[in-house]
């Protein structure tokens, strides 16, 4: 195993804000369990009743909306994205492209801890292919293919 293929532990929030521009409520990624460069990512989002959506999906039953779900994976490929190629810290952003083949097999209730793994399927220049799976204590819950670009923000 090469020094770029080497499991890195976890990353804590401070790091996380650093590869990723979200901020509360939108920030959806808690933790970085750990990582392999370039490869994969298994991060997690530990759902609490206390999330803002939960007000209006659906009182008495609240669930979290898969669209939500999705966009907890694409951060976590965002993380990935971002730690591999060294633009942690560098303004970079990580635009959502596309989503396919995205499936819904479990609800995600507040109590529960998200693990959200996802791999790199492929990288040309700026445009990236993941592949995410979310799960609960080994239950799949959702899974999707994602494409992004990095790229600069837009300026004022």
């Amino acid at each position: 195993m090469t020094a770029e293929q080497e499991t890195l532990g976890g990353l804590d929030i401070r790091r996380i804000m650093a590869a990723l521009p979200h901020r509360y409520p939108f920030l959806l990624v808690d933790r970085v369990v750990s990582m392999v460069p370039s490869t994969s990512i298994h991060a997690i989002k530990a759902v609490s009743m206390n999330e803002p959506f939960f007000q209006g999906h659906f009182p008495g039953r609240p669930i979290m909306p898969g669209v939500l779900i999705v966009e907890a994976l694409a951060q976590a490929a965002g993380i990935l994205a971002v730690e591999s190629m060294g633009l942690a810290g560098s303004g970079k952003l990580v635009y959502f492209m596309g989503i396919e083949g995205a499936k819904f097999r479990a609800p995600v209730e507040p109590g529960h801890i998200l693990d959200l793994n996802v791999e790199f399927t492929q990288l040309r220049g700026s445009v990236c292919k993941f592949s995410g799976k979310a799960s609960i204590a080994g239950k799949l819950c959702a899974e999707a293919h994602c494409v992004a670009m990095i790229a600069d923000p837009p300026k004022d």
